[in-house]
């Protein structure tokens, strides 16, 4: 929606800018909008990972090197002139937010919060010296044609877990969202700290994105983990709200999102996308990822949901990567973070 994107871009409404700073940039020849991108600096990125890492984001350029190299090189100057020695990209803002270039799977649309991008993006940044960072993979499993039961394997193994580690799920209760999403807050950044580009979210950015979130938020979709009344790990799935979406040709709220709510009562959407899955370190490796894996197979499968994206996930997160591929979810497209220095 234009709200949201506009809502994304201030710089009083974003709760990002609370630990960062950007500049808007864009490219005009004879009056026409040719490209556009953002510098990015992101202090909290540097502050966790002790480096000196600009970024650019929302990135989008017609196909000629020259106007790609302007772009580049104007985010580039912002940046050198920050102290930043590398900037990397496209993360628009970071990533928790939309992020990487898609340079495999561009024969599929994209899901929810996710980018997409023509192929000739690919060379205009490698031509302009970019080179990989890291790669982050996506997952498909299911089959919108019909209902894929759970593999016996995750089904069996998840009642084990449950049965010998007293390990029990529940689903988000809307009665008390604040105080779930209180616990969300206690939870995410200790399950994801180890990640490689890893960003903590502040308490605000995650009232924000919970905000965003709760008029179309499926409470079976997210299901907590909880050992002895202790919030172990989650998981938070949508419905994949971009096949309503791809309808709207001007981004305006009326009378999309009438579209939207109806199509979410009606159960009209049979695609969803897994944005989050974290356990915390000491129940990392004992199965808690599966039973969080087939609580949303099995409530998705109940609302007619059959198909589901997972990720992204690091290239290099062999544990996760692992998980998917024992539920018999496949790669199927491939993000990826570019660096230059400056």
């Amino acid at each position: 929606m234009r709200r949201d994107v506009a809502a994304l871009l201030d710089r009083r409404a974003n709760p990002f800018f609370e630990h960062a700073e950007a500049e808007y940039f864009i490219a005009e020849r004879d009056g026409t909008v040719v490209g556009r991108i953002a510098a990015i600096a992101n202090r909290l990125h540097n502050e966790t990972h002790g480096d000196q890492v600009g970024f650019f984001g929302f990135f989008e350029c017609v196909d000629e090197q020259p106007v790609a190299d302007a772009l580049f090189e104007t985010a580039a100057t912002w940046l050198r002139e920050r102290g930043f020695d590398t900037i990397r990209g496209p993360a628009s803002f970071s990533v928790n937010d939309e992020c990487g270039l898609l340079v495999d799977g561009f024969d599929t649309p994209p899901a929810l919060m996710m980018p997409h991008n023509p192929r000739y993006y690919v060379a205009l940044l490698e031509r302009a010296g970019f080179a990989k960072a890291k790669d982050l993979w996506v997952y498909q499993g299911g089959s919108e044609a019909g209902y894929v039961p759970v593999p016996e394997r995750l089904a069996k193994g998840t009642e084990l877990i449950r049965q010998r580690q007293g390990i029990t799920l529940r689903p988000l209760n809307m009665r008390d969202f604040r105080g779930d999403v209180e616990r969300v807050k206690q939870l995410y950044n200790s399950a994801w700290e180890k990640n490689w580009g890893f960003v903590p979210m502040t308490e605000h950015e995650i009232d924000h994105l919970a905000g965003q979130f709760k008029p179309v938020v499926v409470p079976d979709m997210v299901p907590f983990a909880e050992k002895d009344g202790r919030i172990i790990g989650f998981a938070i799935a949508l419905p994949d709200l971009n096949v309503v979406f791809r309808q709207n040709r001007d981004g305006r709220l009326f009378p999309m999102i009438l579209k939207l709510l109806w199509a979410l009562k009606a159960r009209k959407i049979r695609r969803a996308r897994i944005m989050l899955l974290g356990v915390l370190p000491e129940f990392r490796g004992k199965g808690v990822d599966a039973m969080l894996y087939h609580w949303i197979w099995t409530r998705s499968g109940e609302r007619g949901i059959y198909w589901g994206e997972a990720g992204w996930i690091l290239e290099d997160n062999p544990a996760m990567n692992a998980g998917l591929e024992k539920m018999t979810f496949r790669v199927y497209k491939t993000y990826r973070l570019y660096d230059r220095g400056l």
